[in-house]
């Protein structure tokens, strides 16, 4: 058995990972070999510019269902699709599936192409990140679609090339450490923001050419910030020249009509217990994370993967052998994809969007985990976007929403998302979200802001949030970027940058999140004023923050804190200071402890707290006892 032939039954089996690098188009000889995977079909022709789009140049099926060709009639930069003749005779035009480069839009012809390899200079990041453990770093992620942080004057949107030389500075200046991509992938229609892919392996061309997202990858780490991307492997474009029944039957799809209909997504749902399909998808991720050398893959709608009633009524929906919902073929392909990349890139993030109340999502496969490394906290976005919403007369009564996922911490690697589904679709923008007239909205924007970087759990932030942008967003059009000739909107760049550096520099945020010791509540329960105070802890016992967030506009002067050492305290950051678009002016507060019970705390101090307030207080000079060993 030759070299192709290994690599084609690994592909029949499920355990081909370079796909890649065998179907699509590839240099051969004077020429180039074409291969694509049609098993039911009658027959297939190779059609391009170099023979007119005729029929002239038919492929021979193998064994494995993939039909081939070589010629030296193909030349570099020339577009080609394959013309599949289907089971039932009919004659469909067909694009390649594992095509790295697609002719621009509205066309999606292959491009003839070899792509060429980069000498890369990142070496010393993957070598910092593989020595280390993510869980214990601070991860901030500002979550970009890649065409619409800005536009031009001339009302064209940005490509990779603008967002190396404007995003990676704006990033680093404002204090996040991750840039994740919604999808990168090709898709035929902006309005899907990339999320109904069809091309698997293929940058989309109105973002830039391959070559361009690799420097801009390798820009980002050498100013120390890692690149994340969208990844959608649950469903596929249901676009009749795409991927859909490729061969006139269910090819990449499930066998069943209804388990292959998405119809909420208008999709296609892959038939993710076809060894032919998982090669592809591995294929496809691993290629992400190793051409292009991404840091990790955000896998969208996981929650479509594990359940055959997701998202279908009554009547739409059959059970599985064990009279079960559960999506056997998906889960046990997300155990192999995920053990998959981790025994080849152990130091790349697996994140997982996924809503149900589906447990062990992240963890270890080999611990009865899922095998991702970070779940989207849903939960917690919908109870909190939901309470900063709300009447602040109300909140007394609704004070579970702003605690409950407390209770729930630890039963994941969290992080907590502010994406970009929450600011579309009329749910209106973070800013517009807030309660009450305008400085109230952005006084109560910037506590919401701090809620994300003190609680426990990775962070994401979508594009705009950071100063408060007033429309939601739109993928056609650029950020509100004018608005920043506003005060406000300008004083709150000013402080959600203060409040990322802070977070990046402050081990007791993130140092020891997977440990239940890295918070401790001191009040959840004071819902007649509805603040919320708690403690972060590092790894040291005096490196530690005291954040209070007042959730009404009433000042709290003298209002008292739990603390559990005695000495002196001080204010180290506070949302409503004038510089911050509030109106204190007050310089930062000192407090010194009395020897007063507070709940489970020996001490207390006592702070002057404004409205809608977000304050951090940290240990100045305090006393802490070394615990006595016991005797024996």
């Amino acid at each position: 058995m030759d070299e192709l032939d290994q690599h084609l039954q690994n592909f029949a089996a499920g355990n081909e990972l370079y796909l890649q690098n065998y179907l699509g188009c590839h240099a051969a000889g004077n020429g180039y070999a074409f291969r694509v995977w049609a098993p039911k079909a009658q027959q297939v022709w190779l059609v391009g510019d170099f023979n007119n789009w005729e029929k002239d140049l038919p492929m021979q099926q193998n064994v494995y269902g993939i039909w081939s060709i070589e010629t030296d009639r193909a030349q570099p930069g020339q577009l080609y699709k394959f013309l599949v003749k289907q089971a039932d005779g009919e004659e469909v035009m067909k694009f390649d599936p594992m095509a790295l480069e697609y002719e621009r839009r509205p066309g999606n012809a292959a491009v003839v192409s070899n792509l060429p390899e980069k000498r890369w200079t990142d070496g010393a990041w993957f070598g910092w990140h593989k020595r280390s453990n993510h869980f214990a770093r601070p991860i901030n992620i500002y979550e970009v679609h890649a065409s619409s942080w800005k536009q031009h004057e001339d009302g064209s949107l940005y490509t990779l090339c603008d967002l190396q030389k404007e995003l990676i500075p704006y990033v680093k200046e404002q204090g996040f450490n991750y840039i994740e991509f919604m999808p990168l992938t090709a898709h035929p229609l902006d309005a899907s923001w990339g999320y109904q892919t069809t091309g698997y392996f293929a940058l989309e061309r109105a973002y830039g050419e391959p070559r361009d997202l690799q420097d801009f990858v390798e820009a980002c780490h050498k100013e120390n910030i890692g690149v994340l991307a969208d990844w959608v492997p649950g469903h596929f474009c249901i676009n009749s020249d795409a991927l859909a029944y490729y061969d006139g039957t269910p090819c990449y799809e499930f066998e069943e009509g209804w388990r292959a209909q998405n119809k909420g997504w208008g999709a296609l749902n892959f038939g993710l217990g076809k060894p032919q399909v998982q090669s592809f998808l591995i294929s496809s991720a691993l290629f992400w994370l190793e051409y292009y050398h991404l840091d990790g893959l955000r896998v969208d709608a996981v929650s479509n993967m594990l359940y055959r009633d997701y998202d279908r009524g009554p009547g739409e929906w059959k059970p599985d052998q064990y009279g079960g919902n559960r999506n056997i073929e998906g889960i046990e392909f997300l155990h192999k994809f995920n053990k998959t990349i981790k025994e080849i890139h152990p130091e790349r993030i697996l994140i997982a969007e996924e809503s149900s109340s589906q447990v062990k999502i992240t963890g270890r496969v080999e611990d009865g985990g899922l095998g991702f490394d970070y779940k989207w906290n849903m939960g917690w976005m919908n109870d909190e976007l939901r309470f900063y919403s709300m009447d602040p007369y109300f909140r007394k009564d609704n004070f579970d929403l702003s605690t409950f996922s407390f209770m729930y911490r630890m039963s994941e690697n969290f992080i907590l998302p502010l994406s970009h589904d929450e600011v579309v679709h009329g749910k209106r923008s973070l800013m517009n979200k807030m309660f009450g007239d305008r400085p109230d909205q952005f006084a109560q924007l910037r506590n919401l802001n701090t809620m994300l970087m003190t609680y426990p759990g990775k962070k994401l932030l979508f594009m705009g949030g950071e100063f408060g942008q007033y429309l939601e967003w739109r993928y056609q059009e650029g950020l509100e970027w004018s608005s920043l000739s506003d005060e406000l909107n300008a004083k709150m760049l000013k402080y959600n940058r203060e409040l990322n550096h802070f977070y990046l520099n402050e081990p007791a945020l993130w140092q020891l999140e997977q440990e239940d010791k890295s918070v401790k509540i001191i009040d959840a329960d004071n819902r007649d004023q509805s603040v919320l105070s708690f403690i972060r802890q590092g790894k040291v016992r005096h490196d530690f923050l005291i954040v209070l967030l007042n959730f009404t506009p009433v000042q709290r002067d003298g209002f008292k804190v739990g603390v559990p050492y005695p000495g002196t305290y001080k204010e180290v950051l506070n949302s409503s200071r004038s510089e911050f678009g509030g109106d204190w002016t007050a310089k930062p507060q000192e407090m010194a402890t009395t020897q007063e019970k507070f709940k489970d705390f020996d001490y207390q101090i006592s702070v002057d707290l404004p409205g809608f307030s977000a304050m951090i207080i940290k240990p100045d000079q305090v006393t802490i006892k070394r615990k006595r060993s016991k005797k024996r």
